[in-house]
């Protein structure tokens, strides 16, 4: 799985935790899909949620500095609409250790 759709995946991932995933979290995601370039294949496969489970070993698999990146860019993602629900904190907590990450 290419990295890109991975770290995609993982922000989609929290994004939904709560069961939903408003306007403002949509757009978020869109703008992570462009500037990571990714086609329209792979944006199919981010929306569809397909390699979900994947997606954490490959990004468990990062550089560091790239898991640190992510972490942060997911905590943006998770606060983009204003409210970070118990569903996507838990989420954000659970990734955080999946990602070896303090």
């Amino acid at each position: 799985m290419d990295d890109r759709v991975a770290r995609v995946l993982v922000v989609a991932k929290v994004l939904v935790a709560d069961g939903m995933m408003t306007p403002e979290e949509k757009g978020f995601l869109d703008r992570i899909m462009g500037k990571l370039e990714l086609d329209d294949a792979q944006r199919a496969k981010v929306h569809d949620l397909e390699g979900l489970d994947e997606a954490e070993t490959v990004t468990a698999a990062l550089p560091e500095a790239d898991r640190r990146a992510l972490v942060d860019e997911v905590l943006e993602a998770a606060l983009i609409d204003g409210k970070l629900s118990p569903h996507e904190t838990e989420a954000v907590a659970k990734l955080t250790a999946a990602l070896d990450l303090d």
